[in-house]
């Protein structure tokens, strides 16, 4: 029989008050968690952020129909697994269902008619359930909460919580022979889902004869490296991109009004972002060939062997288009006449991407041998038949990366509340890498230049065909948000890079205040959890605990 104290923890479904300025109904009406080790005092998982979000509906017209919860319960289904069963808000008709073993992760909701044999037994163990009012984060809050065991509500808490650095590790003994051996040393720094990161440290090697063999104690300070944020003010969409020994910075200029298309060079990443480093137009406004406005999200990749920018511009009629042009051979980044002249990319007969539209943000990726161009697409922006932007992804050659190969493929509609907030229907951005036979590719929903601004995250396996929609899974939660990071809010439309220290960065946009439209860029290392899984809301201060960067050890001189 196990003890009452085991089985005295409780997890509470609820949703949330609405607060246009810093938490609109999109996120209020979703389904959110908490939890309690004495039955009253109830602390918010996953920072008070919703977890659980019904899909938006697509009209007959193609434009897409938000759809909101309420009066969340949380059941032990007959198959002995849990649910979280929430009406569909304003409708009478209609329920969700979200099955679960451990609340970490869900099935995909089923849509239940409440008419019937399986809603009517659903129900009958349901309607008991009751909605009570609780404090949660000092805010009153409407749910229901279940008894679970304490394990079971730990297990829960740590699946919804921020990873940070609990420990540093180092060996008992170290042998060296010199002062290289010792520099090369490093820390394991040790992290609270049980993940490891290797971490440099500056030795303080004073006092160490080097030349006469023994047992010597030595200091030292753990090091990681750190961006402060912002780096730079109005600039978005940044992109980090090492070629031939230097480093070089592209980004969406908001201080010329995304007019032209400028880089940075320098010596390292830091020296991109010092005072007076120079930036370098490689575009700019020609109305013969309609380059006019809108010079948006350039990127680099190298595609068989050569460097591009991928890029989307527009004419004097609004309307950005996907563009790319190519670096002549033994040209230098930073000087204009060594780039070809840019072409618009084309679908594999020749025709536009889009007649009737808009296409932006185009990134490349290679996985599994093939090649694929992966963009964002939206008509009827600014009409009641607007369809939100949508991610498009098809296949490329090459030797040819402006001509697609295959046909463009619909990816994923902004059909969540995060994702769908207050009017602004996104889904743009992607950019990917592939690690561990995954290939992961973030995306920015939301507004842009506000803090609802978000990433969300497709997976899928290396060598599946990515130009199927059901090789890829689709977050049910951002992976960053203005949640994350505290004084980041809107973080999104991000680029990653591998730094000289081998490690993969993220590079992103976000807003120092709830306010403020002022795009602005960061930097931060990509964690992967102990499942493998990346971490993109590392902060410097939890993924390098100041108060554990001091450490000492035995040196042993042969």
């Amino acid at each position: 029989m196990v003890a009452y104290e085991e089985k005295s923890a409780r997890l509470l479904a609820y949703t949330r008050s609405a607060s246009p300025g810093d938490y609109p109904e999109g996120l209020a009406y979703s389904v959110h968690l908490a939890y309690s080790m004495d039955g009253e005092r109830y602390f918010a998982l996953h920072g008070n952020y919703g977890v659980l979000f019904a899909e938006a509906e697509i009209s007959g017209e193609d434009t897409i129909v938000p759809q909101y919860v309420e009066n969340p319960r949380i059941l032990i289904l007959v198959t002995g697994n849990y649910g979280i069963l929430a009406d569909r808000a304003g409708e009478e008709g209609h329920a969700l269902l979200w099955r679960t073993v451990d609340f970490k992760e869900f099935q995909p909701a089923l849509l239940m008619e409440k008419s019937g044999e399986q809603w009517e037994a659903l129900w009958a163990q349901a309607k008991d359930v009751p909605q009570e009012s609780h404090i949660v984060e000092g805010e009153a809050v409407m749910g229901s909460s279940m008894e679970i065991s304490r394990s079971f509500c730990d297990r829960i808490v740590q699946s919804w919580s921020q990873v940070h650095n609990t420990e540093i590790r180092l060996p008992d003994t170290i042998r060296v022979h010199g002062p290289e051996e010792l520099a090369a040393v490093q820390a394991q720094a040790v992290y609270s889902d049980g993940s490891t990161d290797m971490k440099t440290v500056a030795w303080d090697m004073e006092g160490i004869d080097f030349g006469t063999p023994g047992i010597y104690s030595v200091t030292g300070r753990v090091c990681s490296r750190k961006f402060a944020f912002p780096l730079l003010k109005g600039r978005g969409d940044p992109v980090i991109f090492p070629w031939e020994g230097k480093w070089y910075f592209l980004a969406t200029n908001d201080n010329q009004n995304d007019i032209g298309i400028y880089v940075r060079e320098a010596d390292s990443v830091e020296g991109l972002f010092e005072p007076g480093t120079q930036d370098r137009l490689l575009l700019d406004v020609d109305e013969e060939k309609g380059f006019i406005q809108t010079f948006w999200a350039p990127e680099f990749h190298v595609i068989g062997g050569e460097l591009y920018i991928l890029f989307a511009v527009g004419g004097k009629v609004w309307g950005p288009q996907c563009h790319l042009m190519r670096l002549k051979k033994d040209g230098r980044i930073v000087e204009r006449d060594s780039w070809e002249e840019p072409v618009k990319v084309v679908r594999r007969d020749g025709t536009p991407l889009t007649t009737d539209g808009i296409t932006l943000d185009m990134t490349y990726l290679r996985a599994g041998g093939t090649s694929y161009m992966a963009w964002s697409y939206r008509r009827g922006i600014g009409t009641p038949k607007d369809t939100g932007s949508m991610l498009y992804i098809a296949r490329v050659e090459e030797d040819a990366p402006w001509r697609l190969a295959g046909e463009p493929v619909l990816l994923s509609r902004p059909l969540y509340g995060w994702e769908n907030v207050s009017g602004t229907i996104n889904n743009e951005g992607p950019h990917g890498f592939v690690k561990s036979g995954k290939v992961y590719m973030t995306y920015s929903g939301g507004a842009a230049n506000s803090y609802t601004y978000v990433l969300g995250l497709l997976t899928a396996d290396e060598d599946a065909d990515l130009t199927a929609v059901e090789s890829w899974r689709k977050s049910i939660v951002p992976v960053l948000s203005f949640y994350s990071v505290k004084g980041e809010y809107g973080p999104g439309h991000n680029s990653f890079f591998v730094d000289e220290d081998g490690k993969l960065m993220i590079a992103y946009h976000a807003e120092t205040e709830l306010s403020s439209t002022l795009r602005c860029d960061g930097i931060r290392r990509v964690h992967f959890d102990v499942d493998g899984e990346p971490v993109f809301d590392l902060s410097a201060e939890r993924d390098l605990d100041p108060a554990l960067c001091e450490v000492s050890a035995k040196i042993e001189v042969e």
